[in-house]
């Protein structure tokens, strides 16, 4: 192991630009010690985190890691300590965004859970602290690697991933596509670009799209669509807490953040999981100057939670 020496260990760092606008990455190689955390990994993460903050520039990781490098002992663990730490202190300063791009297991699933927004990729990426063979050890339950911890199961049970996609290619599409509707730090202002959709534009549906019974329910996300520039709505944890929508659109060209009630769903009743996924939403969006446009049709909290 010792004579193993492999150029970058295992992480590639660096900036570049994603439409123009500057970002900071760092992409994990599961070739390379299945991506394990070694010492010199971990300082070239923290390395590109110092950077990101002090240059006020989001940071996105592509995470492919098994955890933990063991040959290293609690060097690889301390590596853990020092990311969580850029974490907690990038939180709020600048955007902070994880793709997980395939299996993750032990200290590499808690840095994503500390960013803004983490991303999956359906039947290839998995977030577990120990794998299924560990649970069959300890417990005796048979369980596979999709129900512990895949897409479907963070993406609509725990809400630990905000958004899954089909396949590599379109997760990196999307994530560019994401990208531009964030700010670079909290010291900017909400992008903008060039609007086509006129202001003045009459919206029609919205004579009919709410039903007349109070008691029948509809979809607020046609509401959404039609109100923001273009129909281009980019929801949050659309498979999560159904009851409230959150995501990012644009009025006028300008980013804002989308919280909505959603009747179609527990009558848009709040429980603890809705109340949660829009606190957490709402504060991203004040830490990072985005003006929230809320839709609100809601019977109240709902009962027993």
């Amino acid at each position: 192991m010792e004579k193993e020496k492999y150029a970058g260990d295992g992480v590639v760092t660096g900036h570049g630009r994603i439409h123009g606008r500057p970002v900071y990455l760092f992409s994990q190689d599961f070739t390379v010690f299945g991506g394990s955390l070694s010492s010199a990994h971990a300082r070239k993460i923290c390395k590109v985190m110092d950077q990101a903050m002090l240059v006020g520039v989001p940071v996105i990781g592509l995470n492919d890691s098994g955890g933990a490098r063991i040959q290293e002992g609690v060097e690889s663990l301390a590596g853990y300590a020092d990311i969580f730490q850029r974490n907690v202190l990038a939180s709020g300063v600048i955007p902070q965004i994880s793709m997980i791009m395939g299996p993750c297991a032990g200290g590499a699933v808690y840095s994503p859970a500390l960013t803004d927004y983490t991303f999956m990729v359906r039947d290839t990426s998995y977030l577990f602290i120990t794998g299924p063979d560990v649970v069959k050890s300890v417990t005796g339950e048979d369980v596979t690697q999709e129900e512990l911890g895949g897409a479907k199961t963070h993406t609509a049970v725990s809400g630990v991933a905000h958004h899954a996609f089909d396949n590599d290619v379109d997760a990196l599409v999307r994530l560019r596509e994401f990208y531009n509707f964030l700010p670079l730090s909290n010291r900017d202002a909400a992008p903008r670009r060039q609007c086509d959709d006129p202001p003045e534009r009459p919206v029609y549906s919205l004579d009919t799209v709410v039903p007349l019974e109070s008691t029948a329910a509809y979809d607020m996300l046609d509401i959404i669509r039609a109100v923001v520039d273009e129909r281009d709505f980019f929801e949050i944890q659309p498979l999560y807490a159904k009851n409230i929508i959150v995501g990012f659109a644009r009025m006028n060209g300008r980013t804002v953040g989308i919280v909505a009630n959603q009747p179609k769903f527990a009558a848009g009743c709040l429980d603890i999981n809705a109340s949660v996924k829009g606190a957490r939403f709402v504060r991203f969006c004040d830490a990072f100057n985005i003006p929230i446009l809320t839709f609100e049709d809601v019977p109240g909290f709902l009962p027993g939670w």
